[in-house]
């Protein structure tokens, strides 16, 4: 072959590859780049929505604070309603709670005419000090805050204002208002008291330190849409979303008004201020008030503009290194050409020790290949011959380290397991043995209500105590073998069945009511052993309590064709990742540190798997976890 010759077929195929090789190089990129900005906005949305539950949550543990204020002192107002009593506590109650900003205690007209026909004090924090005053007469009880309780005779939440006694707070600071009855000595609605926080605090505290881009902000909205909290103070209680928007322009913001007004959550894009912004939005619980925060787009899309920089470069500098690659390749298999050539007048010479791969090309290249089958043949079986011993140590030395890990990890499991027993068992023990010296050294001065809590707190340790033995005995060799503690079996009515694990679980846990659905009648029963299936179904739902919000727990009853399926799920975190393959697996947990000892799924896929059913961990279900246990129909 002549040089002129391979130079002309080399830019031929050069040119032809180039030509297939560009278009797809840059297609890729296209929908590479295309993808990238799905997923950084997919990826915005669920960080925006992360960062937001927890901001809610965080304001709602500040609000819990305040209700808190409120109701660890009402008692003490009860028990001693009297002016100084009521002036002290009123101060008491601002000065230990750093997240109350004033409280104020009004009474019924007339209970105190040594005061006056009115009579009402207030506390207020001024920077380091409290400050409480008699106030001087005036119509409180024409104020929101004194009206709406009396009116409903319980304690309740009012719309937060900013007009507040005389201007001693200002007049620009939102304050939201907790208020509850006060009943000295009976049923009768005797006084008022509030205790208030301010919107301003909550932002330059709670709010300012939660924020994922430099110029994202927070603003809250009231139930009329009013603003709560915002960056532009101009617009507190002087405007709200739909007041300050113009609706033709901007319907996108009033859109999005109606949403955090009626109580929704979700994510959107509105423009403010000529730029587009990023804002998700769900509401503050018990409040009627609705949270959002807002991002700019810029921001959210700063690493995807700097993308669209990077991929200009990489498509240049991709397009030049193609060319080079592409050159370079065809050269080299012209090259092998050239060196096929040699090869086979090294072999007419004699020289058998050239190799070169068979080739199933019809081609000259593939028959020249094709000549040297015989000769690799020998050096192919001895090649074959090492891979296959090389293949059976690697398979043995594997099975050895598989082995080897297990037993290091069964060894790591005991102890771990052991911490858990005794950990387990002892917090327990200690919370008993301490709630029992309180109440032996308080009992004559305690109130029954306080007796009887610490009684339930015994009770709920005593249960937890119980369970834990309980699982001890199922894991252990004995428990194990007992294989005739399955035998008995019993017809159990699968809706009343459901219903009385329900109601173990909240009076254990005191949570919110579980929901209950079932497709199945209430008479129709199924035949097994009841105490086994009940633990296995009250143990799914104390781990959802456990291990979700405690709020949106379900358990639904349906069947198939062979089988009653009980299922159990929550919303809440759900699994770690992966950890669906070691959930099943004993003294495992997701963290060495949390409570449990690493048995309760295990135990439960053993018991159900006794009585003749399976259970399940759905992985499809991405709101939390869902369980489903599933029983066969013996005899129904």
């Amino acid at each position: 072959m002549s040089k002129e010759v391979r130079r002309t077929f080399s830019k031929r195929l050069s040119r032809t590859i180039l030509i297939l090789a560009v278009p797809l190089f840059v297609l890729s990129l296209g929908v590479f780049y295309q993808y990238a900005r799905e997923l950084l906005e997919r990826e915005t949305a669920e960080r925006s929505r992360t960062i937001l539950r927890t901001t809610e949550r965080l304001v709602d543990n500040h609000i819990n604070a305040i209700e808190t204020a409120a109701k660890a002192n009402v008692w003490a107002m009860e028990e001693n309603f009297t002016p100084d009593s009521l002036k002290t506590i009123a101060q008491r109650i601002v000065s230990l709670n750093p997240s109350v900003l004033s409280c104020s205690v009004a009474a019924e007209p007339n209970s105190f005419p040594d005061y006056g026909d009115n009579f009402s004090v207030y506390s207020v924090r001024d920077i380091d000090t409290v400050i409480t005053v008699l106030e001087p007469e005036f119509e409180y009880y024409e104020k929101n805050w004194y009206k709406k309780p009396m009116q409903m005779g319980r304690p309740c939440w009012i719309n937060p204002f900013s007009d507040f006694n005389e201007g001693t707070i200002n007049h620009h600071d939102a304050v939201g208002s907790y208020c509850m009855p006060l009943r000295p000595q009976s049923n009768r609605i005797e006084g008022i008291v509030t205790v208030d926080f301010s919107f301003q605090r909550l932002r330059e505290t709670v709010l300012a330190t939660h924020h994922p881009y430099p110029s994202s902000y927070y603003m809250i909205l009231g139930p009329s849409g009013g603003y709560l909290v915002h960056p532009n103070s101009s617009l507190l209680f002087k405007k709200t979303i739909f007041t300050a928007t113009d609706s033709v322009e901007h319907p996108d913001i009033i859109e999005l008004g109606r949403a955090m007004t009626t109580g929704k959550q979700g994510t959107t894009h509105v423009t403010i201020d000529d730029r587009l912004c990023h804002v998700t939005y769900m509401p503050v619980s018990d409040t009627g008030w609705s949270i959002a925060l807002v991002c700019d787009d810029d921001d959210v899309l700063a690493d995807y503009n700097h993308l669209t920089i990077v991929l200009i470069v990489f498509i240049v500098v991709g397009l030049l290194l193609i060319v080079w690659i592409i050159r370079r390749g065809v050269q080299h298999s012209i090259g092998h050409l050239n060196e096929l050539m040699e090869a086979t007048k090294k072999i007419a010479e004699g020289d058998y020790q050239t190799l070169i791969p068979l080739s199933d090309h019809n081609d000259v290249v593939g028959k020249l290949q094709n000549a040297f089958r015989k000769m690799q043949q020998a050096i192919i079986a001895h090649l074959e011959e090492t891979k296959q011993t090389d293949a059976e140590l690697e398979s043995k030395s594997a099975e050895i380290e598989r082995i080897l890990t297990r037993a290091q990890e069964a060894s790591r499991r005991r102890q771990t397991f052991i911490k858990n027993v005794s950990r387990q068992i002892l917090t327990p023990l200690n919370a008993i043995e301490a709630l029992t010296a309180v109440l032996r050294n308080n009992i004559n001065s305690r109130k029954k209500a306080e007796i009887s809590q610490l009684t339930t707190t015994l009770k709920h340790n005593s249960l937890l105590l119980q369970r834990n033995t309980l699982m001890l005995y199922d894991s252990s060799d004995v428990g194990l073998a007992d294989s005739s503690r399955y035998k008995q079996r019993e017809d159990v009515l699968c809706n009343q069945f459901a219903k009385e694990c329900i109601d173990y679980t909240e009076k254990l846990f005191y949570i919110s009511p579980i929901q209950f659905t079932t497709q199945l009648p209430d008479d129709f029963k199924i035949r097994t052993n009841q105490l086994f299936l009940m633990r296995t179904v009250r143990e799914l739902l104390y781990n959802a309590a456990k291990f979700s919000d405690g709020k949106h727990i379900t358990l639904k009853v349906s069947q198939t064709d062979t089988a009653v399926l009980f299922i159990v799920e929550d919303i809440g975190p759900g699994l770690p990742k992966n950890a669906e393959e070691l959930i099943f697996e004993p003294f495992t947990k997701g963290d060495d540190l949390a409570e449990g000892l690493g048995l309760g799924l295990p135990l439960c896929k053993t018991h159900v798997k006794a009585l003749g059913g399976s259970l399940v961990y759905d992985d499809s279900y991405h709101q939390g976890c869902r369980f489903i246990v599933e029983i066969p129909k013996e005899n129904t």
